[in-house]
C-alpha cells in the first residue's frame, strides 16, 4: 500500500507546484505536514531548475491553521522552536531564494492565513476565504500575520479582521489588496501557473536577488531601504554580464509585439 505523501511536488517547466494533501483534514497544519512543507522548500531552495513556486492546497481549504487536535495532545509543539522569525517552517519559505505564489484555492485560516501571507503574492479563486481566529481560540500570531496583514490591507482592518475573528471573502481580499487576481476555481491553478511561468522566464539569479531585495527592504524604514537598494544594485551591477542584455532586450520587445 502507497503510504500517503503529506505534501505532492509536480514540475511545470521551471515551476514547482506544490500541494499541501491533507484534504481530509482541510489541510490541518500537524507534525507530518509542517515538516513536510520545510523540507520540501528547502530542497527546492538548491533545485537549480525550479526557478518559481506555486503553493495550494488539495480538497475544499487551503489550509484550515494548526491542527487543534495535535496542539491539544502536545501544547509543546509551538513553543519549541515552532514560533517566531525563526520557526523552521517560516525559515523555509524566507530563504528558499524563489518566488512564492501563492494559489488560495479556499479557506485559510489562522496559521494558514499566516502560511498565505508567507507567500511572495496571492492569487485566489472566488470561493476562497481568509480569517485570523487566533483570538477566538485563545492564541497569538506567532509567523507573521500581526504585523503583514495590516501592512497590506490597512491597520484598522486589519484590527477588525483579528479581534472579530470574521471571514475575508475573496472580492474583499481583492478590493483590499490582499491578492493580485480572482480565478475561477477551475482555472486558479492555470491562471497561477501561468504568472509563475512569466516569471520564470527571466534571469533566474536576479529573480532571487530582487526578491531578496524587496523582502529585506520591506523590514526598514524607507530610508535605510534606499540605502539597502543602493548598495545591492551597485554591487550586482559590478558582477552582471552586460553581454546578455542586447538578446534580453531584444526578447522583450518581440514580447510586447506579441501582446
Amino acid at each position: 500500500m502507497t503510504q500517503h505523501q503529506p505534501i505532492i511536488v509536480e514540475y511545470h517547466g521551471n515551476v514547482a507546484l506544490i500541494t499541501l494533501n491533507r484534504p481530509e483534514a482541510y489541510n490541518a497544519l500537524n507534525h507530518d505536514l509542517s515538516t513536510a512543507i520545510v523540507r520540501t522548500f528547502d530542497e527546492l531552495a538548491t533545485n537549480a531548475s525550479v526557478h518559481v513556486i506555486v503553493l495550494t492546497g488539495a480538497g475544499k481549504a487551503f489550509c484550515a491553521g494548526v491542527d487543534l487536535k495535535e496542539l491539544t495532545a502536545n501544547p509543546g509543539v509551538l513553543k519549541e522552536g515552532g514560533m517566531g522569525t525563526d520557526s523552521p517552517m517560516v525559515k523555509a519559505l524566507r530563504n528558499c531564494g524563489k518566488p512564492i505564489i501563492g494559489a488560495i484555492n479556499g479557506a485559510a485560516v489562522t496559521g494558514g492565513f499566516e502560511l498565505a501571507l508567507a507567500c511572495d503574492f496571492l492569487y485566489a479563486a472566488t470561493n476562497a476565504r481568509f480569517a485570523d481566529t487566533h483570538a477566538r481560540v485563545g492564541l497569538l500570531p506567532g509567523w507573521g500575520l500581526s504585523q503583514k496583514l495590516g501592512r497590506l490591507i490597512g491597520i484598522n482592518r486589519a484590527r477588525e479582521a483579528s479581534l472579530t475573528g470574521n471571514f475575508i471573502d475573496a472580492e474583499t481580499a481583492m478590493a483590499w489588496g490582499l491578492v493580485n487576481k480572482l480565478c475561477s476555481p477551475d482555472t486558479l491553478i492555470e491562471d497561477t501557473l501561468a504568472a509563475a511561468q512569466q516569471i520564470a522566464e527571466s534571469n533566474p539569479q536576479t529573480i532571487s536577488a530582487m526578491r531578496s531585495l524587496m523582502n529585506d527592504g520591506d523590514l526598514l524604514a524607507l530610508g535605510d531601504a534606499l540605502e539597502l537598494e543602493g548598495a545591492r544594485g551597485i554591487a550586482y551591477m559590478e558582477q552582471a554580464d552586460f553581454s546578455q542584455m542586447e538578446s534580453r532586450l531584444q526578447a522583450l520587445r518581440n514580447r510586447a509585439q506579441n501582446r
